[in-house]
Formats: structure tokens, C-alpha cells, sequence
């Protein structure tokens, strides 16, 4: 007899199959088949446009500049975390989940209002000829902010399960601590700091409540694809949208793909 996951539950695979299509399936078909109706020329001309292009190079180019500033203080924040102990480490540990949990919003208020030229940190920078907000490198700000907790949570278990006994034994044959945390550290964090890069830049490209406020919105310049596809939605330009939501939606699934191997890839190493 075939042993249920679910005991008591026979539909179990039929209703997830149907949530999971209904949910998922059906509106991102409908998205590709809208924009891809249009024909190859047409797609060709929506995003051959030099707004589009500007903002893709804006929301892509920003969020990989974004995730890598993430990658060094996500594991510098994993660090601390993990290998010293003081007052206050819980706070620390659950103030790093806060931008996951801070409608995206009040992110994007707070952020404009500390880095804006009247601001905390925006007046002192101002004065030094450095604009953060409503400029791209507001946007890297914002991108950094949202995209800095997965960076920390990938790299933390795999930084906690690190045998010490190997660092020990390293510095006891003479290795500096920079040759242990080269060659003994950091290649076993590789897949970890990867698959943070990647989730970082991943909600990077498709963020919108915290970059929109601090931003700027100006065209060519500070535009970012999530907001490029609203605009066109205000103008009923229904078609251009779902020709950008279909693009974001390819970078969605080769994001998820690159994850999913750098997680096989992980899973190998560690098995080794």
C-alpha cells in the first residue's frame, strides 16, 4: 500500500498542481502570450527604445554593483555574528532581517530623508560635492539596504559549520591569519557568498517601494525597469508592459536556474 504524504488527503498532488496553475502558470502565460503577440518587430521596437534600454542598464548594472557591496559586508556582518559574542548580538542578529520585513515603502522614505541634502548622512556628504539622493547612486543605496540579509543568511550556517580545528592547525604550521581565511575559510564559503550574490541581485532588478522615493525617476538616467513598467501601464501602453514584464520574468528564471546550481554545486563540495 502506497503511504500518503498527506494521510487523509487523496488530492493532495490534483490541488497542488491546480493552485500552482491557477496561481502561477496561467498569469505568467498570459503575460508571455501578450507580449509576444505583437510580433518579433514589434518586440524588437519596444525594447530598442533608448528609455528602455537606459533603464535596464540603470535596474541590472546598479543591482550587480549593489549585490557585490552586499557579498563584502554580508560577510563581514556573518562574521561578527558568528565568531564573537557581545551585548546586543541578538539585536544585531534581528535587526539584519529588518529590510525583509520593513514594508518597501517606509524603507524608501527613511532612506530619502537620512540621505537627502538635508539629511543625517546627506547633509555631511552634500558638503563634500557627493549627492545621494535622487541620483543612480541613491538607487545603489536602496538596492544595498534591501538586498544586504541574504548575503548574511547564506553565508551564516555555512561560516557557523566551519571546523575550527583546521584554522587551529593552520596557525600552528605557521599560516597568517590572512593565508588561513584565504585558503582554509574562504573556499569553503564560496558557493555561500555566490548563491547571496545572486539572491541579492536578484531583488535588486526587481525592487520598486524602496528605490522609487530615492531614486529620482528621471528618464535615461535614474529610471529603473519596475517603475519603466508602471509608466507604461499609466499610459496604457498595455502592451509595452507585459513586453518588460516578460523580460524581467526571463531574468527571474535564470536567476532561480544560476541558484538552484550554485546549491547543487554547494551540496557537492560539502559532500567531498
Amino acid at each position: 500500500m502506497t503511504r500518503r504524504v498527506l494521510p487523509g488527503l487523496p488530492g493532495t498532488l490534483g490541488l497542488t498542481l491546480f493552485y500552482l496553475t491557477a496561481m502561477v502558470l496561467l498569469p505568467l502565460a498570459a503575460l508571455v502570450i501578450r507580449a509576444t503577440g505583437i510580433g518579433f518587430g514589434g518586440f524588437a521596437a519596444q525594447i530598442g527604445s533608448p528609455r528602455v534600454l537606459a533603464a535596464f542598464r540603470a535596474s541590472f548594472g546598479i543591482a550587480f554593483l549593489a549585490a557585490w557591496v552586499d557579498t563584502l559586508l554580508g560577510l563581514l556582518v556573518a562574521w561578527v555574528l558568528v565568531r564573537y559574542r557581545f551585548p546586543g548580538r541578538r539585536l544585531l542578529d534581528a535587526l539584519v532581517d529588518l529590510p525583509i520585513a520593513l514594508p518597501t515603502a517606509v524603507a524608501g522614505i527613511a532612506l530619502t530623508e537620512l540621505y537627502a541634502e538635508t539629511g543625517w548622512f546627506g547633509a555631511p556628504l552634500a558638503a563634500l560635492g557627493i549627492h545621494v539622493a535622487f541620483t543612480p547612486l541613491g538607487i545603489g543605496v536602496a538596492l544595498a539596504f534591501v538586498g544586504l540579509p541574504f548575503v548574511v543568511r547564506a553565508v551564516e550556517p555555512v561560516l557557523a559549520d566551519l571546523d575550527r580545528d583546521v584554522e587551529e592547525a593552520a596557525a600552528t604550521l605557521g599560516a597568517s591569519s590572512w593565508q588561513i581565511f584565504r585558503r582554509v575559510i574562504l573556499p569553503p564559503l564560496w558557493p555561500a557568498l555566490l548563491t547571496g550574490f545572486t539572491l541579492a541581485f536578484g531583488r535588486g532588478i526587481g525592487e520598486y517601494g524602496s528605490v522609487i522615493f530615492i531614486a529620482g525617476n528621471m528618464p535615461g538616467i535614474s529610471e529603473i525597469v519596475p517603475l519603466l513598467i508602471v509608466v507604461k501601464l499609466e499610459q496604457y501602453d498595455t502592451v509595452g508592459a507585459c513586453v518588460l514584464g516578460s523580460l524581467m520574468l526571463l531574468a527571474s528564471f535564470a536567476i532561480m536556474l544560476t541558484i538552484n546550481a550554485l546549491q547543487s554545486w554547494s551540496q557537492r563540495r560539502l559532500g567531498n
